[in-house]
Protein backbone atom coordinates (compact mmCIF):
# COMPACT_ATOMS: atom_id res chain seq x y z
CA UNK A 1 0.00 0.00 0.00
CA UNK A 2 1.04 3.51 -0.52
CA UNK A 3 0.52 6.49 1.46
CA UNK A 4 -0.05 10.04 0.31
CA UNK A 5 -0.58 13.09 1.88
CA UNK A 6 -2.96 16.10 1.07
CA UNK A 7 -1.30 19.44 1.40
CA UNK A 8 -2.95 23.18 1.39
CA UNK A 9 -1.58 26.22 -0.10
CA UNK A 10 1.16 26.50 2.51
CA UNK A 11 1.66 22.80 3.14
CA UNK A 12 0.22 22.05 5.88
CA UNK A 13 -0.97 18.36 5.63
CA UNK A 14 -4.47 18.08 5.63
CA UNK A 15 -5.30 13.90 5.61
CA UNK A 16 -3.08 11.13 4.30
CA UNK A 17 -4.67 8.59 2.40
CA UNK A 18 -4.17 4.92 1.60
CA UNK A 19 -3.90 4.18 -2.28
CA UNK A 20 -3.26 0.63 -3.56
CA UNK A 21 -0.12 -0.06 -5.15
CA UNK A 22 -1.84 -1.58 -8.30
CA UNK A 23 -3.19 2.57 -8.48
CA UNK A 24 0.34 3.73 -8.30
CA UNK A 25 1.39 1.80 -10.91
CA UNK A 26 3.07 -1.20 -8.83
CA UNK A 27 6.05 1.22 -9.05
CA UNK A 28 8.94 2.00 -6.49
CA UNK A 29 9.47 5.50 -4.95
CA UNK A 30 9.71 7.97 -6.53
CA UNK A 31 8.49 6.33 -9.66
CA UNK A 32 4.90 5.94 -8.17
CA UNK A 33 4.55 9.04 -6.97
CA UNK A 34 3.43 10.76 -9.93
CA UNK A 35 0.68 7.85 -10.90
CA UNK A 36 -0.39 7.98 -7.44
CA UNK A 37 -0.76 12.15 -7.51
CA UNK A 38 -2.93 10.88 -10.71
CA UNK A 39 -4.93 9.05 -8.85
CA UNK A 40 -5.92 10.91 -5.98
CA UNK A 41 -6.33 14.23 -8.22
CA UNK A 42 -8.87 12.02 -10.21
CA UNK A 43 -10.87 11.16 -6.57
CA UNK A 44 -10.26 14.22 -5.34
CA UNK A 45 -10.29 17.24 -7.68
CA UNK A 46 -7.69 18.36 -10.26
CA UNK A 47 -7.39 21.41 -7.38
CA UNK A 48 -5.49 19.38 -5.19
CA UNK A 49 -2.10 18.63 -3.81
CA UNK A 50 -0.40 15.52 -3.17
CA UNK A 51 2.99 13.71 -2.34
CA UNK A 52 3.75 10.46 -1.19
CA UNK A 53 5.02 9.78 2.14
CA UNK A 54 6.12 6.65 3.90
CA UNK A 55 4.89 4.57 6.24
CA UNK A 56 7.86 3.46 7.71
CA UNK A 57 9.76 6.87 7.21
CA UNK A 58 12.08 5.72 4.74
CA UNK A 59 11.76 8.92 2.38
CA UNK A 60 10.70 12.71 3.14
CA UNK A 61 12.10 12.01 7.28
CA UNK A 62 8.68 10.76 8.80
CA UNK A 63 5.60 9.41 7.75
CA UNK A 64 3.25 12.82 7.63
CA UNK A 65 0.16 12.84 9.44
CA UNK A 66 -2.41 16.01 9.75
CA UNK A 67 -0.52 18.92 11.59
CA UNK A 68 2.90 18.26 9.79
CA UNK A 69 3.95 20.82 7.36
CA UNK A 70 5.47 19.57 4.15
CA UNK A 71 9.18 21.68 4.14
CA UNK A 72 10.45 21.68 0.38
CA UNK A 73 13.45 22.54 1.00
CA UNK A 74 14.52 19.83 2.64
CA UNK A 75 11.45 17.25 1.03
CA UNK A 76 10.24 16.21 4.26
CA UNK A 77 7.40 16.30 6.64
CA UNK A 78 8.12 18.07 9.59
CA UNK A 79 5.67 17.47 13.15
CA UNK A 80 4.34 20.13 15.02
CA UNK A 81 6.57 21.97 17.13
CA UNK A 82 6.45 20.64 20.41
CA UNK A 83 7.40 23.43 22.79
CA UNK A 84 8.51 27.21 21.65
CA UNK A 85 11.86 26.23 23.03
CA UNK A 86 12.40 23.75 20.50
CA UNK A 87 14.17 24.21 17.38
CA UNK A 88 13.84 21.54 14.44
CA UNK A 89 17.57 20.04 13.68
CA UNK A 90 17.12 19.10 9.64
CA UNK A 91 20.48 17.03 9.62
CA UNK A 92 18.35 14.20 12.18
CA UNK A 93 14.85 15.44 11.34
CA UNK A 94 13.62 16.14 14.67
CA UNK A 95 12.58 18.80 17.08
CA UNK A 96 15.42 19.54 19.99
CA UNK A 97 14.73 21.11 23.49
CA UNK A 98 17.21 23.89 24.04
CA UNK A 99 19.33 21.10 26.42
CA UNK A 100 19.90 17.28 25.80
CA UNK A 101 17.32 15.01 27.09
CA UNK A 102 20.02 12.95 30.64
CA UNK A 103 19.84 9.47 30.57
CA UNK A 104 16.92 8.27 32.38
CA UNK A 105 17.27 4.94 34.93
CA UNK A 106 15.16 2.57 33.79
CA UNK A 107 11.30 3.02 35.39
CA UNK A 108 11.54 6.20 34.77
CA UNK A 109 10.27 8.94 32.01
CA UNK A 110 11.88 12.46 31.41
CA UNK A 111 9.46 15.04 30.83
CA UNK A 112 10.16 18.90 29.45
CA UNK A 113 8.98 21.46 31.58
CA UNK A 114 8.85 24.67 29.36
CA UNK A 115 8.93 27.15 32.03
CA UNK A 116 12.20 26.16 33.71
CA UNK A 117 13.60 24.94 30.40
CA UNK A 118 14.52 21.64 31.89
CA UNK A 119 13.79 18.24 31.83
CA UNK A 120 11.93 16.38 34.85
CA UNK A 121 12.57 12.73 35.82
CA UNK A 122 9.78 11.05 37.30
CA UNK A 123 8.85 7.39 37.90
CA UNK A 124 7.08 5.93 35.38
CA UNK A 125 3.83 4.67 37.25
CA UNK A 126 3.38 8.63 38.12
CA UNK A 127 2.55 9.90 34.51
Amino acid sequence: MAHFAELDESGNVLRVIVVNNSDCGDLPFPESEPVGVAFCKMLFGEDTNWLQTSYNSNFRGQYAGRGCKYDSANDVFVPPQPFPSWTYNSATKQWEAPIAMPTVPDGYLAIWDEIAQEWDIILAGNV
